[in-house]
């Protein structure tokens, strides 16, 4: 039973990704190569956030939200941003389009996350002996980060590819744009100010996954167009 429930929570946080991947033409086009450079680059960021974090940071005696320490999180995630820029300007791709090449990119960003945040208490915390919701939840909250992630790719080619976007649709890429790089914050904010369970949490994580990639879509849709 707790090998079966592993293997369930695994698929259930890591087949997302795969599917995605087979499932549109990124397979056809075999953007596996940009995947990976995406993931290792975000390996880097990781790297660079975590020593950010060790060195500006302190973790709260009581474990109450300090709105302090939020703020700092909130500058320091947008290393992120920054490694997404890097990963989508600075890398050398294959001949793809722009709209394959965000996704590779952003599936690529999604899935080292995922492993770097999720794989080492999947596997250790998944093959206990009694069943538990959590890594259920960690599961679908790593389907909304795939989702948001990919938004953030999206997003993120328009900002810095795209040169010839609807000046009035600028502003709202980039507000989008801000959005999705504080999300983290959001949610930390929704569990530890506001004391929401993690049903709740993640029931947000996943309808504001959707309004975001919802929006993301209509605005990539719209600079496609012919001015």
């Amino acid at each position: 039973m707790t090998v079966f429930h592993f293997f369930n929570c695994a698929i259930l946080t890591f087949g997302p990704h795969a599917v995605y991947y087979s499932a549109t033409p990124l397979s056809e086009y075999d953007t596996i190569g940009t995947s990976a450079k995406a993931a290792a680059v975000y390996l880097g960021t990781a790297l660079v956030k975590l020593v950010c974090l060790a060195t500006f940071l302190k973790e709260s005696e009581n474990g109450n939200f300090d709105p302090y320490q939020e703020l700092l999180k909130v500058l320091i995630n947008f290393i992120d941003v920054a490694g997404l820029y890097f990963a989508l300007t600075q890398l050398t791709h294959r001949n793809i389009s722009q709209n394959h090449k965000f996704q590779a990119v952003g599936l690529g960003w999604a899935f080292a996350d995922s492993v770097l945040h999720r794989l080492a208490p999947l596997w250790v915390g998944a093959r206990g002996l009694e069943f538990t919701w959590e890594y259920v939840f960690q599961g679908l909250e790593a389907n909304a980060n795939l989702v948001l992630n990919l938004s953030l790719a999206a997003l993120g080619s328009l900002m810095w590819l795209r040169k010839n976007k609807p000046r009035i649709l600028i502003p709202i890429i980039y507000a989008c744009a801000g959005v999705l790089a504080t999300m983290p914050s959001i949610t930390s904010y929704l569990r530890r100010a506001l004391g929401w369970q993690p049903a709740k949490a993640v029931g947000f994580e996943l309808f504001s996954s959707l309004m975001m990639a919802f929006l993301s879509w209509q605005l990539f849709s719209a600079c496609q167009r012919p001015a």
